[in-house]
């Protein structure tokens, strides 16, 4: 069915735009009419077309940049996802339910991909390839177990596993953003608030003090020294704090760099272990959802290396599948790294030993995203006070550079 791009007026009079399949033109305006919207061009959208809002000649072209900049968060797809599922457990043809999908989904972007894999599909495709040709949307996780489901005929409940996979990874970065937003803002107004008071404050309280001529204490000196560095060169600071943040940036894009940093995070404190146990938990639950799936081990492995989110864990990822592929167990790899628990190590080898591989990375998947709970509910409880005491700390320091002047004055006038 051909697919249409859309410009027009909904019941209010806003602008909307779109896409919408149908079998031609005039079936196209008709459903828009029914769902409320009272189209004023609509351009048939073919493969490689600009489509209507992006046509044109020479200098008239027109493009959507909006479609292009839109994304597709996680949390859309695993609604689709979930969605998918539960019509093709009410034994609805592929074909329909993507159609529905298509109709359902407010994303621009999601829609005219799903629109695309709902032709390649009606035209004879599998959904697994069909999804293969939007890497952008679909990873190599969503698409290898995707075409296990089809292999194995129980895509519904692959799809189901994928939806809680999905569910979990976005309940565990929401807890993570929600723990760190908070701390963030505090340490930026913190910031703000003693650049305020070295470039605004102080140079009063100086110049009163300077009047009267008399050897200030080290504490207030220190601070007037710090007042001018921050009015004399805060332009040196614009430059080199930006400078330092962009070419910290590209160090850790290069692959030595990437490697160090990563390093790095698993060693620092108290965020060092939070980064391990994420990057674990989520070894561990992409491992146990693939082979659950049906996704071949050696497969499995090389979506997992890439999901981890650290390259120290990686690499072992990596080790352990070289080892499985010359007929040795997962687990000594893993331990050799030095990089996994002990309890990780002995579960994983009780698990490959009774062929309960699954269920036992489930199992430390579901541990280690209850302890990351519990460390960031703990961290965040204890970081307020923290950053209150040194917020205090340095209004009292400011507070007692000002004082101990005043303080010697009035020893001296007595």
């Amino acid at each position: 069915m051909p697919v249409w791009e859309y410009v027009g007026l909904d019941g209010g009079g806003k602008a909307v735009k779109g896409v919408i399949d149908a079998d031609n033109a005039k079936g196209a305006r008709a459903r828009l009419r029914k769902q409320g919207v009272f189209p004023t061009d609509v351009f048939e959208q073919k493969a490689g077309s600009r489509g209507v809002l992006g046509r044109g000649k020479g200098l008239n072209i027109q493009v959507d940049f909006s479609k292009y900049l839109q994304r597709v968060s996680i949390q859309d797809l695993a609604a689709l996802t979930s969605q998918l599922s539960t019509l093709l457990g009410a034994n609805i043809p592929m074909v329909e339910a993507l159609a529905a999908l298509c109709e359902q989904t407010e994303n621009a972007k999601l829609k005219s991909v799903m629109t695309d894999v709902k032709d390649k599909v009606n035209e004879g495709s599998t959904l697994a390839r069909a999804l293969r040709g939007h890497p952008d949307v679909f990873d190599d996780l969503y698409i290898n177990m995707v075409d296990a489901g089809e292999k194995s005929g129980a895509l519904e409940v692959v799809l189901l596993r994928l939806t809680q996979f999905t569910e979990a990874t976005v309940a565990l970065r929401g807890k993570l953003v929600s723990a760190l937003t908070y701390p963030l803002i505090m340490i930026a107004m913190s910031s703000l608030l003693v650049l305020g008071l070295f470039a605004f404050v102080i140079p009063k309280i100086k110049k009163v003090l300077e009047s009267f001529h008399s050897e200030l204490p080290l504490l207030t000196r220190v601070l007037f020294g710090l007042s001018n560095f921050v009015i004399d060169y805060w332009w040196a600071l614009a430059v080199l704090i930006p400078g330092a943040i962009f070419g910290f940036t590209r160090f850790i894009r290069t692959p030595r760099g990437r490697l160090w940093w990563h390093r790095r995070l698993l060693r620092l404190p108290v965020i060092g272990p939070i980064n391990r146990k994420v990057a674990v938990s989520r070894f561990s639950r992409t491992l146990a959802t693939l082979l659950t799936s049906g996704v071949p081990i050696l497969t499995a492995l090389g979506i997992v290396k890439s999901v981890v989110g650290n390259d120290i864990i990686a690499n072992a990822v990596e080790l352990a599948a070289k080892n499985i592929s010359e007929g040795q167990p997962i687990a000594p790899p893993l331990k050799a790294s030095g990089e996994f628990d002990p309890i990780v190590i002995h579960m994983i080898t009780i698990g490959e030993r009774t062929g309960e591989l699954e269920p036992m990375l489930a199992k430390v998947a579901t541990a280690y995203d209850s302890q990351v709970d519990n460390t960031v509910n703990a961290l965040t409880s204890l970081l307020t006070p923290i950053l209150t005491l040194f917020m205090g700390g340095v209004v009292g320091i400011v507070a007692l550079g000002v004082l101990l002047p005043m303080l010697n004055l009035s020893a001296a006038i007595k």
